[in-house]
């Protein structure tokens, strides 16, 4: 038995999400650390309109994943793996000691910049729930050639992200109504995870050239993917593009179950990946930190280690 810890994407943010972290020193060091490596009071990117920037919100997420993660090992407990969605990555891979801190800040920056000033308005992602991958993409043939609408997410067996311009959305929408789904609007103001963003992507692996790795100390499974990258030439790669790549959470969730996870944590904000994984881990258990006492974790890490 093992455990996995899980970082949450976009959709996931919430306003105060940076002030409602627990009170405790770390936490404090943290921020003010971020505030002076960014130059800017880190603690503004969490209100209303501030949030309504997909730069703010990839910060917002990234602090908030590594911040309960460092307050989690200073009581001495840590994953076996780790896996992120998205952005959350970033946070795994950090927390894998994969890169540091600081670099991971200057990077989530910069890659949240390039995706907003690509799509400022009129693009974004929608959940459509109640079928599966086969079903949408033929509904998305039955759209205009030159609609932009792809697949996004593979969060669950009947939850599929797309993602793209609102228009060609809407369309799509409006099928999979016709075909009993429903859709659900994400908070998220970019075309994630489809080709509209390989410029981009491409843009960021070039600014990370150059940047310090080492080889990850925790195991990191890749959300793109669903394998375990063993190296940090591998997951520098994932971090990079994963952008522009479908996300397949599910088979990532499944991955974990079947080489041994019978324990999940989902750092904040939120429980989006606790609720995703429940399927999968009938038999294990799913904890998060938005919801659970960080002493009733620390127990929960400390049994699994028990019986590892």
């Amino acid at each position: 038995m093992s455990s996995i810890w899980v970082y949450p994407g976009q959709g996931a943010q919430k306003i105060n999400m940076l002030h409602d972290l627990p009170k405790h020193q770390l936490v404090n060091q943290y921020l003010e650390h971020a505030s002076d490596v960014l130059e800017t009071d880190v603690m503004l990117l969490d209100q209303g309109d501030a949030l309504k920037s997909t730069y703010s919100v990839q910060l917002c997420l990234y602090l908030a994943g590594v911040i309960s993660s460092s307050l989690l090992q200073t009581y001495g407990v840590r994953p076996k793996f780790v896996a992120g969605l998205s952005i959350g990555a970033w946070a795994a891979a950090t927390v894998a000691n994969v890169l540091s801190f600081e670099d991971g800040l200057r990077l989530v920056a910069k890659r949240g910049r390039l995706m907003q000033e690509a799509y400022p308005s009129g693009y974004g992602m929608t959940a459509i729930l109640g079928t599966d991958r086969t079903q949408i993409e033929r509904w998305i043939t039955q759209i205009d050639e030159n609609t932009n609408v792809f697949i996004a997410n593979l969060n669950a067996e009947n939850q599929v992200v797309i993602s793209g311009s609102v228009q060609a959305m809407q369309k799509l929408v409006a099928i999979a109504h016709e075909g009993g789904a429903t859709a659900k609007k994400i908070e998220i103001s970019v075309p994630s995870h489809c080709v509209l963003l390989e410029k981009q992507a491409q843009q960021l692996a070039c600014f990370m050239e150059g940047i310090q790795t080492k080889q990850p100390t925790i195991q990191y499974l890749s959300s793109t993917s669903a394998r375990l990258l063993k190296t940090d030439t591998q997951i520098w790669d994932d971090l990079a593009f994963n952008m522009s790549r479908v996300v397949d959470w599910h088979n990532t969730v499944q991955a974990a179950w079947e080489r041994g996870v019978r324990l999940q944590i989902e750092a904040l904000p939120g429980t989006v990946l606790t609720g995703l994984a429940r399927k999968v881990f009938k038999e294990g258990t799913l904890l998060s930190f938005q919801n659970t006492q960080i002493e009733s974790l620390i127990i929960a890490m400390q049994k699994q280690e028990h019986f590892v």
